[in-house]
Order: C-alpha cells, then structure tokens, then sequence
C-alpha cells in the first residue's frame, strides 16, 4: 500500500500540449516504483515552495495504465501561482516533490467485457479522460468508446493529434466528438457548449442513452453538473455516472453558520497516518481538520483545500464531523464514513480519523 508522502522525483521529459498547457513526465526510481503505480483516471499532488509558502496541487494523469508512464498536464490559469511557476520553471532534470497517485474516477477494466463507455470533457478536464479512454481502449477489446469533447476552438484542444491517433487506431471502437463554441463546425449539432441542452441533443440524436454502461465526466461545475442531469433525465442510472471537477468556485464560499457547540468547546483528535497514531486538541468551530493538524506540526495529506480532490480523504472511525462542501467523495463513500477533512469540523468531543483505510490504487 502506498502511503500519502511525498516523494522528490525528477522530471524526466516536458512537451508542449498547447500554447499554454505542457505535459510533464517524471522518472520514476526502481525503489519507489511500486508507489506510483496508478490506476486510470487518478491524479498525483505536486508540491513546491512559493515564496516561503508550501504550495501544492493536484493534476491528473493523462496517460494509458498500461503505459506505466507517469505524465501529467498542466494549462497555465490566469493569475494561477502554481501552474504558472510549473510552465516556467520545470525542465528535464528539474526535481519536484510528488504524492503517490490517489483518486477514484474509474471504474474496474474487464478484459472479456462488451460495454459501452461514455466520457464527456471540457477543456483540461481531458487529462484523466484521456488516462481512462485510452486504457479503456486497450484492455476492453470488445468494448465502444464515445468521447464528447468541448472546447472554445481547435488551437486550444488539448492532445489533440494523440486523440486523433486513437480515433484512427481503433476506427471501429472510437468516436470522438469535438464541440466547439467559438468555431464553426459542418454539422451544427456539433457548435456551442456542452450544456444541459447541448447533451440533450446529443443523447436524442448521436449517442443511445439506453446502451450507456458508463459514463465520466470531468470538466466545470456547471458542465459537469448539466452532463450529469441530461445522461439521468434520459435514463442513465446515478450510479453509472462519475464526475471529476477541474476547478470551482468553491474557494470563494463561505462556511455554513455553525450549529451551537455541543458538550465542550474542544475536541481531542487522533489521526491514523501512514501507520502512525498522533493526538491533537483543536476547538469545534474554529479550524478544519487539515488546518488544525498542520498547526499541531503534522505532515497531514491536503492538496486544494476546496472540497474538489480527494487528497485529504480521510475514514471518521469514531466521533462525528460536519461537512461543508463535497465535489470528491462518492455517496457510498460518505455512506462509509468517509470524509474530506479539509471540509470537516469536529461536533463531538473526541475524534478518531484513519487515513490510510482503502489507499490501494484499485
């Protein structure tokens, strides 16, 4: 199992994927290869320091599980520290540190299987879609692949010539869909934005919502969210359904008053970590689980602190907390007793979270 540290690894290669997206692939030493072993879809937290300030950020993996290559993709965001530095300043032969792969956008590949999986992208959020069709692809070979794929126009699409060569690798298997709202394409089905109506044309006239086995989402909030309802509104089952979010407003929103405190104003927390038992007092309605620990002098597992990955998921074994905002955790996860703890407070008087229950990458 691997844990949640972070190791320094080298970047082996940087291509340019756009004019303002690169692709980063990082040498993996034989020592540590056993814990970058991924899994389609899943993502890797990049940590560096910015100014005197632990920065970190996750980015998906955006190769095929067979390619065994760790690569990932990062499009430069206006005003982005991160993504800017990491365009700038990453070269082979620079060395970064890198979290073992984690994340739970995919489903279980069979070999044998007959399916038809759907994947609908916007913008970067092509990086795990690409990791899942392509792996898809390989292992499933009696298995279709439908990608619905939205950009503004074609000089921004992302791999798009490595997307092209699956398209003519697997003719019979692939159909790739490009939607463009700033360019003008034959058929107008295919202009505009994936929205709420746009997949209901979609779903009317292109793709048969009934023979849907899978369907992956990754993309805006607002995309992500219509995709979702137009593949249910047409009868596509919750639970075929998985979403990933590339970026939110979640940054911006503010905490859900508190209910009153209940029993004592502080919590004693313990915390399973990669093995380890520590303790920690914090009070109920001040900091969330991630903060209050950082301040304890823990090494504890975050990545966005916005409720959007899954970095700081973590199992509340005992005690009960209050969560704010959920973009990561599926509902039978939660149903489980996980959480993210960077949205978590804790209402009762003693806590016990393990973090390292369900790690494996499968």
């Amino acid at each position: 199992m691997a844990t949640l540290q972070f190791h320094s690894l080298q970047v082996a290669k940087v291509e340019p994927v756009t004019r303002d997206a690169i692709a980063i692939t990082f040498d993996v030493p034989d020592a540590q290869r056993e814990d970058f072993i991924y899994t389609q879809g899943q993502y890797l937290t990049l940590r560096t320091m910015l100014d005197g300030a632990d920065t970190r950020r996750s980015y998906s993996i955006c190769a095929a599980a067979q390619d065994r290559q760790l690569r990932v993709a990062i499009k430069r965001v206006a005003g982005g520290v991160f993504s800017n530095w990491a365009a700038d300043a990453l070269q082979p032969g620079s060395r970064i540190d890198v979290m073992p792969p984690q994340g739970h956008f995919h489903i279980p590949v069979e070999p044998t299987a007959s399916r038809h999986i759907v994947a609908f992208a916007s913008g970067s959020g092509i990086t795990p879609i690409l990791s899942i069709v392509k792996t898809t692809l390989l292992a499933e070979p009696n298995s279709r692949v439908t990608l619905v794929y939205g950009n503004r126009a074609s000089s921004g699409v992302m791999f798009k010539e490595e997307l092209e060569d699956l398209k003519d690798l697997y003719l019979e298997r692939f159909r790739l869909v490009w939607v463009m709202s700033r360019e003008s394409q034959d058929i107008p089905l295919f202009n505009g934005r994936i929205d709420h109506a746009k997949c209901t044309q979609l779903l009317t006239h292109w793709v048969n919502p009934v023979d849907i086995d899978a369907a992956f989402i990754c993309g805006p909030e607002d995309m992500m969210l219509a995709t979702s309802q137009a593949l249910q509104d047409h009868g596509v089952d919750k639970a075929r359904i998985k979403v990933e979010l590339f970026g939110t407003a979640a940054g911006g929103l503010q905490r859900a008053p508190r209910a009153p405190v209940r029993g004592r104003d502080e919590c004693q927390v313990e915390v399973i970590l990669d093995g380890t038992r520590h303790s920690f007092t914090m009070a109920k309605n001040q900091d969330n689980l991630i903060d209050a620990g950082l301040k304890a002098g823990l090494e504890m597992p975050y990545a966005c602190k916005g409720g959007v990955c899954s970095t700081c998921r973590g199992k509340v074994v005992q005690g009960e907390v209050d969560m704010d905002i959920n973009f990561a955790l599926e509902d039978y996860e939660v149903a489980r007793g996980f959480v993210l703890c960077c949205q978590s407070y804790p209402v009762t008087d003693t806590l016990l979270v393990n973090f390292d229950e369900d790690h494996s990458h499968n």
